[in-house]
């Protein structure tokens, strides 16, 4: 069973946060990505490095993993994931994407997809539509879908 949990912004864990996980929007659709070992399709995001914070390698993921050159980075919630009673913890960010250039080629991303919605296939069908729904909740109570 994986039991996903919402935080306040600035909660910080006891246990170190290692993600930052950004879902991002351009010109009214979001952006996806497919990591080039995979077939599905994920939220862009990825592992907080050392000496990094969360918003450090939020920035860093989003551009490395769609090709955003310039964006509005907001965080949205802290969030902890518990799977066989293993818990992490990881900062859910929303980007509002005003230029996206392409991917960098040192990026481990094959491709990027521009949809309306949340994609069937998806690398974390447990996690993500959570997050994703947790998005989806911070832009309707700030009045910004």
């Amino acid at each position: 069973m994986t039991i996903v949990r919402f935080y306040d912004p600035d909660f910080v864990p006891a246990g170190r946060l290692t993600y930052s996980v950004i879902s991002a929007r351009f010109i009214g659709n979001w952006i996806f990505v497919r990591h080039c070992d995979r077939s599905t399709w994920e939220i862009a995001g990825g592992h907080i490095e050392n000496g990094e914070s969360p918003d450090e390698a939020a920035f860093r993921e989003l551009k490395e993993e769609t090709g955003a050159r310039e964006f509005d980075l907001e965080c949205v919630a802290t969030y902890s994931v518990e799977q066989d009673g293993i818990k992490g913890f990881g900062r859910l960010f929303f980007a509002e994407v005003k230029l996206l250039g392409e991917v960098p080629d040192v990026s481990e991303i094959a491709e990027i997809m521009l949809s309306g919605q949340l994609p069937q296939n998806l690398t974390y069908p447990y996690i993500q539509p959570l997050l994703f729904g947790k998005i989806i909740d911070y832009l309707e109570g700030k009045g910004k879908l």
